[in-house]
C-alpha cells in the first residue's frame, strides 16, 4: 500500500482530508474519531507498530493530541493529530488498539494533564504521585516551589 493509496481510504472511510509527503499520511481528525481513525489505521492500513504519542498545548486554542504509528512492511507512515478544544483536556484512549500507548498516554498526562479515557493505569510515570500540576502546559507556573529531591 503507498501513502497516496492510504490517504484515498482515509479519505473515503472518514471524510478527512489527508496530506502525503513522500510515505508519510498526516490526518487532522475530530476528537471523536480518534479511536476509529486508529482502529482503521491498524487493521485496514496495517499499520502494526506505534512509533509515539505526545501533546502540544497551543494556549488558547487547546491541547493537540499527535500519534505516529507505521506498517513497516509497506514503508508507510500514518500520523493522526485531534485537537481538544480549549479547556477539554480528555481524549479515548489507543491501548486496546496499540499496547505500546500504555505509557506514552501515561506521560502525556504527567507532564500535559490530558487523561485518556478507558486508560487501564492512569498513574504518573515520571513524576511522583503527590506532584501537582502538569509542568509542559503553558499555564504551568514555572516559578512554583517543590520539595527537594530526596
Amino acid at each position: 500500500m503507498t501513502a497516496a493509496d492510504a490517504a484515498a481510504r482515509l479519505r473515503e472511510q472518514f471524510a478527512v482530508e489527508p496530506t502525503v509527503d513522500g510515505s508519510l499520511v498526516t490526518a487532522a481528525v475530530a476528537p471523536e474519531q480518534w479511536q476509529p481513525v486508529a482502529r482503521f489505521a491498524r487493521s485496514t492500513l496495517g499499520c502494526l507498530y506505534f512509533s509515539f504519542l505526545t501533546a502540544v498545548d497551543w494556549k488558547e486554542q487547546g491541547m493537540e493530541i499527535l500519534c505516529r504509528v507505521e506498517n513497516l512492511d509497506a514503508r508507510l507512515a500514518v500520523m493522526l493529530r485531534t485537537r481538544l478544544a480549549a479547556g477539554v483536556d480528555r481524549c479515548s484512549t489507543l491501548t486496546g488498539i496499540w499496547r505500546g500507548a500504555d505509557w506514552m498516554e501515561r506521560e502525556c498526562w504527567d507532564m500535559f494533564g490530558v487523561r485518556f479515557d478507558g486508560h487501564p493505569d492512569h498513574r504518573r510515570i515520571l513524576l511522583g504521585e503527590d506532584w501537582e500540576g502538569h509542568p509542559l502546559r503553558k499555564d504551568y507556573a514555572v516559578d512554583t516551589p517543590h520539595a527537594p529531591y530526596r
